[in-house]
């Protein structure tokens, strides 16, 4: 393994860790299934991410 490979793999492993990842799949999923629709921004992603949430909790403690 060079060290390339060793830096590519840490930085995958960092983005997914922080979801980073998930608005690129969002947006490669809109684009699917909405292609003339326009793609929300990073912000936009954000706020329909927690209205949601709050909306639809899934799991809680109390």
């Amino acid at each position: 393994m060079t060290l390339r490979h060793v830096l590519d793999g840490l930085r995958w492993y960092v983005r997914e860790f922080t979801g980073e990842t998930a608005y690129d799949r969002y947006c490669e999923r809109h684009r699917r299934n909405h292609p003339y629709a326009p793609v929300p921004t990073r912000r936009e992603y954000e706020q329909l991410r927690t209205q949601h949430r709050e909306t639809h909790p899934s799991s809680r403690c109390c």
